[in-house]
């Protein structure tokens, strides 16, 4: 007979931002959280790596501690994959509170997330407009001649 092993605590949430789509798997571990198999201090562009660590210092490290976050991104550009690997971190340090630990330790969390950026954790939904005839791009028209 098969030994009957417990279910494995994990969480799955993603980020989004124009046509980039993260992706973070949450899971219990020592506080690691990697992003396409690179830790978090090696997301290029440098610049913007403070961006990806707000979700993580605004609560405070301590409550990273028991966890794993593993994110895998695709699309978009450099900046949209920063913005939408902070909103997976940020939806998945939620989504685990409210499913593992309790309801007024994630209410705290997502307060504090809103109250400093709103996008950490709502989707931006603005695309970008497509091309129509008559002009060289979305709203731009081709210059009139009378002669």
């Amino acid at each position: 007979m098969a030994e009957k092993t417990s279910a494995k605590k994990a969480v799955q949430t993603f980020g989004r931002k124009k046509t980039a789509v993260a992706v973070a798997y949450t899971t219990e571990g020592k506080g690691m959280i990697r992003v396409n198999g690179q830790p978090l201090e090696l997301v290029e562009p440098e610049i913007l790596r403070t961006k990806v660590q707000e979700p993580l210092l605004l609560p405070g490290k301590q409550r990273f501690a028991g966890i794993d976050v593993r994110v895998r991104v695709r699309g978009g550009g450099y900046t949209a994959q920063i913005y939408a690997i902070r909103q997976a971190i940020a939806k998945a340090v939620v989504a685990w509170n409210q499913k593992y630990v309790d309801e007024a330790t994630k209410k705290e969390i997502k307060d504090l997330l809103v109250e400093y950026d709103r996008s950490l954790l709502v989707a931006d939904p603005r695309r970008c407009e497509p091309k129509k005839f008559g002009g060289r791009g979305a709203r731009a028209r081709f210059q009139k001649s009378y002669r």
